[in-house]
């Protein structure tokens, strides 16, 4: 049983972030989300298409990890979501004031560009596990589940 409970807090460290944080960021704060979102995709309505998006995203796919349901697919598309956040809204190369020294919007930006490409790293291990034969079987079924509720013996608890 702690060994259970143990797994399901790792998920829930690991999907914190977007369940129930940024999830519920974009609905208190939608207006403000599709205005940060429009800096980017200067179209309102694609701009407001992506927050929608991406509130299902991280509402979904958190959701399937916790559960277990899919999580190996969930778990690279929120790696994949992970990575395009971080090019589209993390962009520290275009900051003019980007130094390694001293005062920097473009440094800080570039600590949360890493730690995007970071969060997507765990949910790649989580994806396709931590050997190497884990892409091919990944690949070969990305809709299995992981199984993160059975013990050894394959018994659930």
């Amino acid at each position: 049983m702690l060994s259970i409970l143990a797994a399901f807090a790792v998920r829930c460290l690991l999907v914190a972030l977007f369940l129930p944080f940024s999830a519920l960021d974009k609905i208190l704060n939608f207006k403000q989300a599709i205005a940060q979102a429009a800096q980017t995709v200067p179209n309102r309505s694609l701009a407001t298409s992506l927050i929608v998006c991406g509130f299902g995203v991280e509402a979904v796919m958190s959701l399937a990890i916790l559960t277990g349901v899919a999580d190996r697919l969930a778990a690279f598309i929120l790696a994949s979501y992970c990575i395009v956040t971080a090019i589209l809204w993390k962009q520290f190369w275009s900051k003019p004031d980007f130094h390694l020294r001293g005062e920097s919007a473009g440094r800080e930006m570039f600590w949360d560009f890493l730690k995007n490409v970071a969060l997507a790293g765990g949910f790649l291990l989580l994806a396709f596990g931590s050997d190497a034969s884990g892409v091919r079987r990944f690949a070969s079924n990305p809709f299995t589940s992981s199984h993160p509720y059975t013990d050894v013996q394959g018994t659930s608890r």
